[in-house]
């Protein structure tokens, strides 16, 4: 069979990238963000962290990681963990999450304080604060939402709340003229969150495995929906006992539809499709382990 010149060029890649530079990326990755690349993410690695050493002249892989693990305060990290960061989102994603959500703040003592801790461009947090305005009747309802990330340039995106308006296409035309403004002139063809919603979220910049969360509760809910599949179950473990004490004892955590924490932590038990509760006969005891955790 002849090979084109096409094809081979295809096959061809602009920088070497070898078995022992995917396995440092995957070390790497995990020491520092907790994430568990599988085997299978090599093509999806060259291609994002190709990108890095074109904007930074660097020629290797190996250089590059070279580079990184020399110099721990480079800003780079920051660079290289956002690059290997997957950000798939949409609004209302997961739906029957919702209506949950809503009856329980209905029911809930106010404030209401809810946390999205994995925020991504912030079609999540913005559909809780949708949920939340219904939910109690007000446009400005007595609730706030922290919404995190752990890669900044999607929260730079989820703070400005502008998005193109076909990614309202699933919300009924109620919602999306009561909670969005459309784009005029230059701007048409884009919808931006109304300032109500976006003064009820707060976004910031957190590492599910950083030593300090800049947050506290006590949270009526958490969002921790597909996050826990890109890290392997000790982390997994860690990362719900230290959920625990910020939750009210009646909160809610919402997972995704592929996730199951009843076989990674005992501090929760399940209450419904993809939805836990705390169980109240060991939260006292994962109380006490992440208090020697932040220690």
């Amino acid at each position: 069979m002849v090979t084109s010149a096409r094809e081979k060029q295809e096959t061809v890649k602009e920088f070497e990238f070898t078995p022992r530079d995917f396995e440092r990326v995957r070390a790497l990755i995990h020491k520092n963000a907790g994430i568990a690349l599988a085997e299978s993410k090599q093509e999806m690695v060259y291609s994002r962290l190709a990108r890095r050493l074109r904007a930074t002249g660097i020629r290797s892989f190996q250089a590059y990681l070279d580079e990184l693990e020399s110099r721990p305060d480079s800003d780079e990290w920051e660079a290289f963990t956002n690059a290997l960061t997957t950000n798939l989102t949409s609004f209302f994603r997961e739906a029957h999450h919702f209506p949950i959500l809503a009856e329980h703040v209905r029911h809930a003592k106010e404030p209401i304080l809810v946390w999205c801790s994995a925020s991504s461009t912030g079609e999540e947090p913005y559909s809780i604060a949708m949920t939340l305005c219904e939910a109690l009747g007000s446009l400005t309802p007595p609730a706030h939402i922290i919404a995190t990330d752990i890669d900044t340039n999607v929260l730079a995106t989820a703070a400005n709340g502008i998005y193109a308006i076909d990614r309202l296409d699933k919300m009924s035309p109620e919602r999306a003229k009561r909670f969005f403004l459309r784009g005029k002139g230059e701007q048409a063809g884009l919808v931006r969150v109304r300032p109500e919603l976006r003064q009820m979220v707060t976004f910031k910049q957190l590492n599910l495995l950083g030593s300090d969360w800049p947050i506290s509760g006590p949270f009526d809910a958490v969002f921790c929906r597909n996050v826990m599949i890109y890290f392997d179950k000790p982390t997994q473990g860690k990362i719900l006992a230290r959920f625990a004490p910020l939750m009210k004892p009646d909160a809610l955590l919402f997972a995704g539809h592929s996730e199951n924490f009843l076989y990674v932590s005992d501090a929760f038990k399940l209450r419904g499709k993809t939805v836990y509760e705390l169980d109240q006969n060991r939260s006292a005891m994962h109380r006490a382990v992440s208090r020697r955790i932040e220690k």
